[in-house]
């Protein structure tokens, strides 16, 4: 039995101001989460997940309305964990760290998670899906780094470059027959 899942990668937001959980979308990126409405809207989408940080949830949050579904907030598909403060690293800190990362993932700064971490407990949660939500349409708030460890658990294409190269926001549907990916398509046109 096919069931889709759709990563939503969320819109762009401000980087400072705000703690990170509550970092909301900038006019960009309400902008661009009405047109991932207008993108997924004829896709029929079942089920609605996030990551409990407001932009992801904001990401979606419209489409999910139009389908007069609630967002399932699931805390185990947060941001990958750099460190133990709740703010952002900068750009300068985050590129080698992110390096790092992908060439040992074990490594992580004190009070952070590594990328293997981040995988296990963001594959849990995708593994739950596919199981409950079985021939259904998934769509998922996310960030980032966790949709590629998510996704590179699967295909290893999905790396470091990808996620430099993927853009805020994002769309990828995996196609999964069973618990096993079979396809994936960006729908994303930004």
């Amino acid at each position: 039995m096919t069931t889709y899942i759709y990563m939503v990668r969320h819109g762009e937001s401000p980087k400072t101001g705000y703690k990170e959980r509550e970092r909301v979308l900038t006019k960009k990126g309400q902008i661009d989460a009405h047109r991932v409405t207008e993108l997924l809207q004829a896709e029929n989408i079942d089920v609605f997940v996030s990551s409990p940080y407001k932009r992801s949830i904001l990401t979606i949050q419209e489409l999910a309305e139009v389908a007069q579904k609630e967002i399932l907030v699931l805390e185990d598909l947060k941001v990958r964990i750099f460190s133990a403060q709740d703010t952002r690293i900068s750009d300068k800190e985050l590129f080698p760290l992110l390096e790092r990362s992908y060439s040992d993932p074990h490594y992580a700064l004190p009070g952070g998670e590594s990328n293997e971490e981040c995988q296990i407990r963001g594959i849990k949660v995708i593994k739950e899906l596919l199981h409950t939500y079985q021939g259904k349409k998934i769509a998922i708030g996310t960030h980032g780094a966790i949709m590629t460890l998510m996704m590179g658990y699967y295909d290893n294409h999905y790396n470091l470059k990808f996620l430099l190269q993927s853009s805020k926001p994002d769309i990828y549907r995996m196609e999964f027959n069973g618990q096993n990916l079979v396809a994936v398509a960006r729908l994303w046109d930004g």
